[in-house]
């Protein structure tokens, strides 16, 4: 029966992208964990009797959203979470301001493949993170948002870096501008 299974995603896969690997069987098994691990959390809620609130708090959503973020691109793309990533995929470059570029190891292992796409891409993982922070909050709703407002602050952090910088390159090149120089020297 895996062998019939196999051989049918395997014909849907050269169906749904004839010129290019796509391993649609490995989707497949992502996807399913990502059912397992997200009905087990509905189960577990029912079963321990958590209150799961008709509508989260506006101020919950932000934080878990801005969390979300920061937390995924950490994941995804920085630079000291690459061991993380390394089974499943290859450095190809720096990414810029602490983060790197990777490849998906494409060794003919579908499930390490579809795995690798996951952890390399922030928008594939921002699902898994979300629901894992959601899930802390009916969980562990005081520890959840303390940790969510640790990664909420450094996306706020980061944002503030950037903007830093922008601003001192901009005036570093309105400082260059306005001072007479000759051949690249300033000239007092």
């Amino acid at each position: 029966m895996t062998s019939s299974v196999r051989g049918r995603f395997e014909r849907l896969r050269r169906q749904y992208a004839p010129h290019e690997h796509r391993p649609l069987d490995g989707y497949a098994v992502t996807m399913s964990a990502f059912g397992v691990l997200a009905g087990s959390l509905a189960v577990a809620a029912k079963v321990t009797g958590r209150v799961v609130p008709d509508r989260p708090a506006v101020s919950d959503v932000v934080l878990i959203s801005i969390a979300t973020h920061k937390l995924s691109r950490l994941i995804a793309k920085d630079s000291i979470t690459s061991p993380l990533r390394a089974p499943f995929t290859r450095y190809a470059e720096p990414g810029g301001s602490g983060e790197v570029n990777e490849e998906v190891r494409d060794d003919g292992n579908s499930i390490r493949h579809s795995i690798g796409e996951l952890v390399s891409c922030p928008f594939c993982l921002a699902v898994w993170v979300a629901t894992g922070l959601t899930s802390g909050l009916v969980f562990a709703p005081r520890l959840t948002r303390l940790a969510a407002t640790v990664f909420t602050a450094t996306a706020a952090s980061d944002f503030l870096q950037m903007a830093y910088s922008l601003a001192k390159e901009a005036a570093e090149g309105d400082h260059q501008e306005s001072e007479p120089s000759v051949n690249g020297r300033a000239v007092a």
